[in-house]
């Protein structure tokens, strides 16, 4: 039997190590420094002025739609149809209309052709998804939409360094969320982090992670402002938005400060274990030609080449028997335009429209890969997988 699970916990006995020590010495647990340092430590590793620490990548999301409905008005935010459930509730929270463009299958992100012709005098922004470790992005839709002024905002969640012409994906839109669930590329067991080079979209974000107050902006003029503006309230009980309470911990903290010493050796595993895995499947029976220039693969992509609910139905049979763990549909279970939570909200609109995303969700699924996984394993993974 194979036995491979979907993710390995990658908390090491160093990060528990740290995490003692700190909370022997330590006499505070809530956010402060440490958060800090792990923000500062994090710009640095992605190259932006701006990171916000909170306690999920979820709740980066959520913020990150919260603000930009704020600063820039209602209207349609472009999202895709394969990526996490909050890439879309986190749009339809915050007032905003999602509107679903259907996606490449080398890169499982939205197609570029596909986000450009959706766009309206409505759309506010473009929420593009990097899915499982590769990249979305490309040259001409960058061009395209600081051309028609359109924001780009990244979820990057499952993508922790796959890069476009060299650099980071996090760094090129107006915005970008990351998440650090403890089988993510590396983890703070829980926790999220918000990035922007925009300094008012940074400042906005600071309230919003922290029920909206005033006292939480770093910058003093615009802390001025609010208090001259509303002189009957106090400055430091002053709620200037609707926010929430997204706070990450000191604890958080210290355990992704332990992990990003060995993020970028992690990926090189991770990129060399896609290749094998890519290289060695038989690429009549399943798709491989997916683009691998940047990846940082999250998990291993199986997709059918061709539509057969029989073969299908046999793959999963066997990799069970296998005691290899999958997840079908692959990010976020497939199509999420065919979601309940959703298709309540969105009654008019057809789901199977998105023909690629629809493929994907009755035809794929992905298996774990993390850099333990043995060389080994993931060519008997492949032997198995090219029987059906």
């Amino acid at each position: 039997m194979l036995n491979i699970p979907l993710m390995s916990n990658n908390i090491s006995e160093d990060d528990k190590e740290k995490l003692i020590d700190f909370i022997r010495t330590s006499d505070r647990f809530t956010n402060g420094s440490k958060v800090r340092e792990f923000e500062d430590a994090w710009s640095n590793w992605l190259g932006v002025k701006h990171s916000l620490f909170v306690n999920s990548g979820a709740s980066a999301n959520y913020i990150t739609m919260a603000v930009l409905k704020e600063l820039y008005g209602e209207g349609e935010v472009i999202v895709p149809p394969i990526a996490w459930s909050s890439d879309i509730s986190s749009v339809f929270a915050a007032g905003l209309t999602p509107v679903f463009a259907d996606v490449n299958i080398s890169t499982l992100s939205m197609d570029e052709n596909e986000i450009l012709s959706h766009i309206t005098d409505k759309t506010r922004a473009v929420f593009l998804t990097h899915v499982l470790g590769l990249n979305g992005l490309t040259p001409r839709l960058l061009a395209e939409l600081e051309k028609r002024g359109i924001p780009l905002i990244e979820d990057v969640c499952e993508s922790h360094g796959a890069t476009m012409g060299g650099k980071k994906c996090g760094s090129f839109g107006l915005a970008s969320n990351f998440s650090f669930y403890y089988a993510h590329h590396m983890s703070t067991i829980e926790g999220g982090v918000i990035c922007t080079n925009d300094e008012k979209f940074y400042q906005m974000c600071r309230m919003f992670r922290s029920h909206g107050m005033v006292r939480e902006l770093t910058d003093e003029n615009m802390k001025q402002e609010y208090a001259e503006k509303y002189p009957e309230l106090r400055p430091e009980f002053l709620f200037a938005v609707p926010g929430y309470n997204m706070r990450s911990t000191e604890l958080n903290a210290v355990i992704g400060l332990n992990q990003l010493k060995r993020l970028d050796e992690n990926n090189k595993r991770r990129i060399e274990n896609f290749k094998l895995f890519i290289e060695n499947l038989d690429p009549e029976k399943y798709y491989t030609d997916f683009e691998m220039e940047g990846q940082v693969n999250y998990a291993f992509i199986v997709l059918l080449r061709h539509p057969d609910r029989k073969q299908f139905d046999a793959l999963t049979e066997l990799l069970r028997s296998e005691n290899v763990e999958f997840r079908r549909g692959t990010a976020g279970g497939g199509n999420l335009a065919r979601q309940p939570f959703v298709r309540n909200r969105m009654p008019e609109f057809d789901p199977s429209l998105l023909k690629n995303a629809d493929f994907i969700h009755f035809y794929g699924f992905y298996t774990g890969n993390y850099p333990s996984l043995e060389s080994e394993k993931i060519i008997r993974l492949c032997e198995l997988l090219n029987r059906v």
